[in-house]
């Protein structure tokens, strides 16, 4: 007896999470369907033009605008941004600099060293 593969799928969050874009900014098709891994895979390997665009232009979600300000998610929160940002937006604020991204910056930084202290003193 044989039994056949089937192709492991997701929901369009989780896809566009993997993907790391904005779920509400992807086309509707990719919103109201499921993805298979192999989709995926193929997504990730030769990326659309909409695909392409979201990654360069934003809306981001809010892991990738904190990754690209060089702070944290709650950092985003305690700043009052909850909403996707763009990357116009994104560069905006970083031209600015305003104080709360300097403190979180440095939060962030002072987290990061804290993190390889414990892992060296671990080793």
């Amino acid at each position: 007896m044989t039994s056949q593969k089937t192709s492991q799928t997701m929901k369009p969050a989780t896809a566009a999470k993997k993907l790391g874009v904005y779920l509400e900014a992807t086309p509707a098709e990719f919103q109201e369907g499921v993805v298979s891994r192999d989709e995926l895979n193929a997504l990730q390997a030769d990326p659309p033009e909409w695909l392409r665009d979201l990654r360069r232009n934003g809306p981001h979600p809010r892991q990738v605008a904190a990754a690209k300000l060089g702070i944290s998610i709650g950092g985003l929160a305690r700043a009052g941004l909850t909403d996707p940002l763009t990357t116009e937006q994104i560069n905006q604020l970083k031209d600015e600099n305003p104080d709360w991204l300097e403190r979180e910056r440095a939060t962030q930084a002072e987290v990061r060293a804290e993190a390889a202290r414990q892992k060296e003193k671990r080793a």
